[in-house]
């Protein structure tokens, strides 16, 4: 099916409550899982999460790797603020900032991270290549970069069954949003094309299941 673009910022308040809200630990919690497999020597140094929301992935990331800082960007202040409040309930004020940041931002375009990681933004952006550029450029040479997000079905028939198994329970909000993710996300095949253009070519993309790929690569020396 064709891509149906959705906003690129999840700014209302009752969106961003009920993700906040959401058990991710299925989704979230494999994505610590997919860093160390793919960079097993890396654990410790800073962090960049690009679209870190409520911070959720953030923390697992984090508590995955002890001897990481991290700093989680979002241009969603109400994404922010559940972020923070969660960042603070979880004792890890030391080691996760969360900023403000609308993509693209050269304030973090600076080659000044260890790595950097993405959970489900990509699908949001009208331009993939921001995500892409912004990424390789936040990190030094040779960094591993690990980006998530939902791969596009091929028709509206597969993607009315995916919600109805995956969010069965979800408020009507998540559900709503859960469509539209579905709709405006990219496939493999997309993504690949996106790296070449990006200069990337010597990342990875993995269809890890059938909800996600998983693109993974250092960036060039």
């Amino acid at each position: 099916m064709q891509r149906t673009p959705e906003p690129e910022l999840m700014d209302e308040q009752d969106q961003a409550e009920a993700y906040a809200a959401a058990d991710w630990s299925e989704a979230h919690g494999k994505i610590p899982g997919y860093f160390l497999q793919r960079f097993p020597g890396f654990d410790r140094g800073r962090v960049i999460d690009l679209g870190c929301g409520p911070a959720d992935v953030t923390i697992r990331f984090v508590r995955a790797f002890p001897k990481v800082t991290a700093v989680g960007v979002d241009g969603s202040d109400a994404m922010l603020s559940f972020g923070r409040r969660a960042v603070h309930d979880a004792g890890l004020d030391s080691q996760i900032t969360l900023e403000r940041r609308y993509l693209p931002d050269p304030s973090i375009e600076a080659n000044s991270f260890d790595a950097a990681i993405c959970n489900s933004l990509l699908h949001h952006l009208a331009d993939p290549l921001v995500l892409w550029r912004t990424a390789a450029k936040a990190v030094k040479p040779d960094a591993p970069v690990l980006i998530i997000d939902l791969v596009r079905p091929p028709d509206h028939e597969t993607a009315a069954r995916l919600v109805k198994e995956h969010a069965k329970d979800a408020p009507p909000v998540l559900e709503r949003d859960f469509v539209a993710s579905l709709h405006a996300a990219y496939t493999v095949d997309e993504v690949r094309q996106q790296l070449l253009a990006a200069g990337l070519q010597q990342f990875k993309v993995d269809h890890v299941d059938e909800l996600h790929f998983v693109a993974w690569g250092r960036t060039p020396i």
